[in-house]
This record gives C-alpha cells, sequence and structure tokens, in this order.
C-alpha cells in the first residue's frame, strides 16, 4: 500500500507565499510524474501543476510565473512553491503520485487526503 501525506496548507494574505509538500511512503519501487491539483468549493477538480521523474514540469496557465514544482526523488517528495497569492488560489490542494510499487507492475494513480490554502479578500 502507498500515502501520499501532504503538509504546508494555511492562511496566508494575497500576495504572500506558502509551500506545500507532499510525501510519498510505503511499497515504493519507483515513481513516475507526481503533481498538484486543487479544488475550490462549488468547482471541479483542476491541475495545478506536475513535474516528471525526470523533471519536465507542467502548469496549469492561472499559476505560470508564480508557483514552482519541484521533487526530490530520494525522498520520494514533491514541492509546490506558491507566490504572489491570490484570492482565487483558495482551494483544496490535492498531490498525486504514479507509483510502481513492485518492479514491473503497471504504476498506478494515488492521491492524497489534500490541505486547504486560504487567501482572504
Amino acid at each position: 500500500q502507498v500515502q501520499l501525506v501532504e503538509s504546508g496548507g494555511g492562511l496566508v494574505q494575497p500576495g504572500g507565499s506558502l509551500r506545500l509538500s507532499c510525501t510519498a511512503s510505503g511499497t515504493i519501487f519507483s515513481i513516475y510524474a507526481m503533481g498538484w491539483y486543487r479544488q475550490a468549493p462549488g468547482k471541479q477538480r483542476g491541475l495545478v501543476a506536475d513535474i516528471a521523474s525526470g523533471g519536465s514540469t507542467n502548469y496549469a496557465d492561472s499559476v505560470k510565473g508564480r508557483f514552482t514544482i519541484g521533487r526530490d526523488n530520494a525522498k520520494n517528495t514533491v514541492y509546490l512553491q506558491m507566490n504572489s497569492l491570490k484570492p482565487e488560489d483558495t482551494a483544496e490542494y490535492y498531490c498525486y503520485g504514479d507509483v510502481s510499487p513492485r518492479l514491473g507492475t503497471t504504476p498506478y494513480h494515488y492521491w492524497g487526503k489534500g490541505t486547504q490554502v486560504t487567501v482572504p479578500t
């Protein structure tokens, strides 16, 4: 079994910064893509950013230039540095990882339970 646990959410004023972390643990052979989604009340969950095992990244247009995703493969951890935060960034942030538990197995998409980010108006 694999678990992903997020941390780093909270309340921050507009223009402020937060750094989210997500660490995978359990039976892990290899982690492929990792990333972050977010879901605001009444809205669908949408991609914020993702990063491949080799380091290539992808961002939602709404966060380009403000958010930076990174990962530490040795620690099975993905980060999201969020700068210049806006009220519209308020959401529950979920990390994911595509994890193979053993050599030769198909990766499975695991989710964390989420961490709340609130940027008041």
